[in-house]
């Protein structure tokens, strides 16, 4: 098997399991916040990826590191949205929505690399954006706030990924050691955006007038 068919076949299985993500976190979401949720994922995550991986993950060069926020924070955006938009809309939705980063991905390319899209890339975003339309505006034309949302996760993605590319591309970037430390980046500010937002960090109590 080539590589370029070894490639696909992992394409194939991301989108699978992208796709089966959303289900999960929409049963996940039942039992936890979002934030909460995206914090104890990227967390884990860290935490076993840099178990596996330590020797790269602790020699990491400050290069490294630099990308490595930039491209966590993109990534933090992007589920920091996409967390809120699945409760906000219907899953069939949030999945067609999420998975615009394909159009948007070439056009932001060209935008700041001035990478010219082809024929057939403008031929998708108009279908994309007739389905867009069908699925998503109601009877007075307005889309919920969760297709919104997932519009933003769309766009962020797309910019995580233009981002990662340009660090991998750099010489002196460690490709693995960025994977992992971006995952501590998202981990460590959704769950300190989790504690501020999500759970109240000096609990009021009640006055009841009147009492003895």
């Amino acid at each position: 098997m080539s590589k370029q068919k070894k490639a696909d076949l992992l394409l194939v299985m991301i989108t699978a399991f992208w796709g089966m993500s959303y289900f999960l976190t929409d049963l996940c979401l039942n039992e936890m916040p979002p934030l909460f949720l995206t914090a104890f994922r990227f967390l884990l995550a860290f935490f076993l990826l840099g178990a596996i991986f330590l020797k790269k993950v602790v020699r990491v060069n400050a290069v490294t590191l630099k990308f490595s926020l930039l491209v966590g924070l993109s990534l933090a955006a992007c589920y920091i949205l996409y967390g809120y938009a699945v409760t906000r809309t219907s899953l069939s939705n949030a999945g067609f929505i999420c998975a615009l980063p394909v159009v948007f991905t070439p056009l932001l390319d060209f935008v700041f690399h001035r990478v010219k899209p082809k024929r057939r890339l403008l031929f998708a975003l108009i279908l994309c954006t007739v389905g867009l339309a069908l699925m998503t505006l109601n009877e007075q034309f307005r889309p919920r706030s969760g297709d919104l949302l997932s519009l933003g996760v769309a766009l962020t993605y797309a910019i995580d990924l233009l981002l990662t590319e340009k660090a991998v591309r750099h010489p002196e970037v460690d490709p693995l050691a960025l994977g992992v430390w971006n995952l501590a980046v998202v981990g460590v500010l959704t769950l300190v955006l989790s504690f501020l937002i999500e759970t109240p960090v000096f609990p009021r109590t009640p006055v009841t007038w009147g009492a003895a």
